[in-house]
């Protein structure tokens, strides 16, 4: 947004153009895109946690050490809770919101691992195969935060480590990510925090991915919540 405001300040750059509207729908296009992706992980996250109700139970222990049941949870609160953190981590690996990433095209001849590449090739990256290579990750197909614990402490998602890159990579990254990462972590917390969380029936949630260019869930998730916190706090 730094870079985009310079340019919109440049009267001369942008003489012939409306910049309210440029910056309105920039800021829109921003927003729209992190909050559908984020809304994706979210319903993923909450459905892993069903299936798996021991990470569940220990993510709500972790919120009230750092927490307490007193008070709701501040987005500072959020960098304390470190398995929290490798839940989010590892739904990412589990379900990128968007499993092909962003498309590239080729600007020169090159050749990548052997394979000769064309100028103006289409380029799209399997993120989803990236994140489930059993070369890399031990039990792929499973659900284990606690790999980002031990194994893989020091893999992040923002782009450095190629293992793992639900937003892409370099300069071409997801902007969306800094706010994307914020809202993900604190509504996660909070949630987990205010409420107990069963199924409607003893049956697993169903997993099914739906097609298309996000990663959507096939089926809604049906829940039951009862509070978990004083009255005063909702």
């Amino acid at each position: 947004m730094e870079a985009l405001l310079s340019i919109l300040n440049d009267s001369k750059e942008l003489s012939n153009r409306d910049v309210d509207t440029i910056n309105k729908a920039t800021c829109l296009s921003l927003i729209l895109a992190a909050s559908d992706t984020t809304t994706i992980t979210m319903t993923w996250a909450l459905s892993l946690l069903l299936n798996n109700r021991d990470v569940l139970k220990k993510a709500q222990n972790e919120i009230d050490v750092h927490v307490g049941r007193q008070r709701q949870v501040k987005e500072s609160d959020t960098q304390s809770l470190i398995y929290l953190q490798a839940i989010i981590k590892e739904t990412f690996r589990l379900y990128p919101a968007v499993p092909l990433l962003v498309p590239h095209e080729s600007m020169e001849e090159t050749v990548i691992n052997g394979y000769h590449i064309q100028p103006k090739t289409r380029l799209f990256i399997n993120a989803s195969k990236i994140h489930k290579d059993p070369s890399v990750w031990q039990d792929p197909e499973k659900f284990q935060p606690e790999r980002f614990l031990t194994t893989h402490k020091d893999v992040d998602f923002k782009g450095q480590n190629f293992e793992l890159i639900p937003f892409g990579s370099g300069r071409r990254i997801c902007p969306g990510i800094s706010f994307a990462l914020q809202v993900l972590n604190l509504t996660l917390a909070s949630f987990l925090h205010a409420f107990e969380v069963e199924t409607l029936s003893e049956s697993p949630i169903d997993m099914s991915e739906s097609a298309g260019l996000t990663n959507s869930k096939a089926t809604p998730v049906e829940v039951f919540v009862t509070p978990r916190l004083p009255a005063y706090l909702y």
